[in-house]
């Protein structure tokens, strides 16, 4: 996805909800999917139509309907799990508004653009087996979505991300 200046300056600025010690899990959440929305501003999903933050707001319902996940941190990481990866946000801009244990279930979502494509992807698969539970939940609701959303695409897009799908979840399997 294409970073812009105003995805820049939005990822830098410090929001004034930003979460407190001992904040609400419901402010948790909110503040993740506020800092999702302003991060993502003009981003859309594969198709080009749908913002990108309804993914992320998907992501979080799929977690709690689908996979009974009702854990706040995990809940926020679901919905900052492409902040990292797809915009100029950092680890820290992430700690802040969520705190460092969600800041660092979305850095085991996201790969190291600093690798080569090769190594990249080995070490993303890796991080992602050896994650807790509640990231590979985090992973698998998002491929969910994607796979839901690969319907409108063309049917090149849809055999692609079935093959990651598979991908992914293959390395999951403990045996």
């Amino acid at each position: 996805m294409a970073r812009t200046q105003r995805q820049a300056s939005l990822a830098q600025e410090t929001p004034a909800e930003a979460v407190p010690r001992g904040a609400t899990p419901s402010l948790l959440l909110l503040n993740a999917l506020s800092l999702a929305a302003r991060v993502h501003h003009g981003q859309t999903c594969q198709g080009g139509e749908t913002p990108y933050v309804a993914h992320a707001f998907r992501v979080v319902t799929f977690l709690t309907t689908v996979f009974g996940v009702n854990d706040p941190e995990v809940l926020a990481a679901a919905a900052l799990q492409g902040a990292i990866e797809d915009t100029p946000t950092d680890w820290d801009a992430v700690a802040e508004v969520a705190g460092e244990r969600v800041a660092h279930y979305v850095a085991l979502l996201s790969k190291d653009d600093r690798l080569a494509e090769e190594e990249r992807e080995h070490a993303y698969l890796a991080q992602l087996q050896a994650a807790e539970i509640g990231v590979k939940l985090c992973k698998l609701a998002d491929l969910y979505d994607n796979l839901r959303d690969s319907a409108a695409l063309p049917k090149k897009s849809q055999t692609r991300n079935l093959r990651r799908a598979k991908q992914i979840a293959d390395h999951f399997d403990p045996d």
